[in-house]
């Protein structure tokens, strides 16, 4: 596969990031961030305050989002189920994202899932469409259609060499990963790198191969410059699509380190009855081990808020 040269100007521009914030071979707090802003956020309280609390506690959405970007926001909403059940992500923390968005001056923002169930009954019961429409009516779309993806490389890979991405999401300046915290019975987890299954066009073949290694692939690609995780509900069981044991937390986790994130929800909530530990979720510790960002929670800057 040949790689295209607007996907080798992306791995140019963000190696010369990666390299330009690393100090022997990590990336450091507060290094490329500002010495002041944590690593992680956790917002304690309603989705809407939590999520708005979380970012502004990174630095607010202007840090990520500048005037005329175009963005993308990943939720989970490819369920044919209602918030309850706590399969899809909650409508006021996407709406609330999308609303920063715009309040930062986005160019353009596309809510985009690619859906495992009816296009329009997820978009009905996930009550991500009806929630969005109050800012733009055209914002959240389902996207399935071949000629809507486009075949891309991924460099480095260990198993998942190259896959159709939407063509949206490669024409991007900003991609927000807006996940639900729940459990899934083949990967664990489903957070933020498992999210980005739902950007490509084929996720299936992902699990014809060792799918902790292909989500880590697939992260090395799709790597979202701003996380905020929904953990208002948590599918503790019964993941990814439930029904299952579900945690009402009122929290919500954001974060410019998608491993760190999704490293921090698994520490800071119940999965399966048990407690687990971020390395003992294979795809989280293959990540930090190939240096996509950092599951080490306790070494890194942690700030919470209750609103």
């Amino acid at each position: 596969m040949t790689l295209n040269r607007r996907t080798f100007l992306k791995y140019q521009f963000h190696g010369m990031l990666w390299l330009s914030a690393t100090a022997g071979g990590w990336l450091r707090p507060g290094l490329a961030l500002g010495a002041d802003r944590p690593d992680i956020a956790v917002a304690k309280g309603g989705a809407a305050a939590a999520t708005r609390a979380a970012v502004e506690l990174l630095g607010g959405m202007t840090r990520f989002v500048k005037k005329g970007s175009r963005v993308v926001i990943k939720p989970n909403m490819s369920f044919t189920s209602t918030p309850e059940r706590a399969s899809n992500t909650d409508p006021l923390v996407v709406q609330t994202v999308a609303a920063m968005c715009r309040e930062a001056g986005a160019g353009q923002v596309l809510v985009l899932d690619n859906p495992l169930g009816s296009a329009e009954r997820c978009l009905e019961l996930s009550g991500i469409r009806a929630a969005c429409d109050t800012l733009d009516r055209d914002m959240v779309h389902m996207v399935s259609k071949g000629a809507l993806f486009e075949e891309t490389a991924i460099p480095g890979a260990v198993t998942l060499s190259e896959t159709s991405v939407m063509n949206a999401v490669l024409k991007a300046d900003v991609l927000i990963a807006v996940p639900k915290a729940k459990s899934h019975s083949g990967a664990g987890v489903s957070l933020s790198m498992k999210g980005m299954m739902g950007l490509i066009k084929n996720r299936m073949v992902m699990h014809m191969m060792d799918l902790h290694e292909a989500i880590v692939d697939l992260a090395s690609l799709l790597r979202p410059h701003l996380v905020v995780i929904d953990g208002t509900r948590v599918l503790s069981t019964g993941g990814p699509g439930g029904p299952g044991k579900v945690l009402k937390k009122d929290t919500v986790i954001a974060s410019a380190d998608m491993v760190a994130a999704d490293a921090y929800a698994v520490s800071a909530f119940e999965w399966y009855g048990k407690r687990y530990r971020p390395d003992q979720v294979k795809h989280i510790r293959r990540a930090h081990e190939r240096r996509l960002g950092r599951m080490d929670v306790d070494n890194l800057t942690i700030r919470s808020v209750s609103v």
